[in-house]
């Protein structure tokens, strides 16, 4: 079970380095049955950045996430509080708080390329792309 920050995805998204380790993650969570997992603030986070460049992207790009193996989760007490542990202990964006916060949650290893993580290795298993 693997919980993806937004960096991971994007990271597949655009096909830059480390792609195929992501490309390989989702296709064993589609066989297994077994989703990835990723917060509904980082789903926001790539949805925000498509947008940028124009909303008729964000809408594409939110219809192939849906396509995808991955459970999107919503923030409820527990997660949000420990985001906020996080955020108020480590030197991290509030939204990477969060997929931290889900990957401990969900007792998950987190797939990601952003080394803001790195402050937060003692807690969770990381990947890094």
């Amino acid at each position: 079970m693997k919980v993806l920050d937004s960096h991971a995805l994007m990271i597949y998204l655009e096909k830059e380095p480390g792609y195929e380790v992501v490309r390989d993650i989702l296709c064993s969570a589609a066989e297994s049955g077994k989703p990835c997992f990723m917060s509904r603030v980082n789903w926001g986070e790539i949805f925000y950045l498509a947008y940028r460049e124009s909303p008729n992207k964000a809408e594409e790009i939110s219809a192939l996430i849906d396509t995808f193996p991955i459970e999107i989760t919503d923030i409820g007490r527990e997660l949000a509080r420990q985001a906020a542990i996080f955020k108020a202990t480590r030197k991290m964006s509030y939204a990477d708080c969060f997929s931290a916060a889900l990957a401990k949650i969900k007792k998950s290893e987190l797939v990601t390329g952003d080394r803001e993580f790195k402050t937060v290795e003692d807690e969770i298993k990381v990947l890094w792309l």
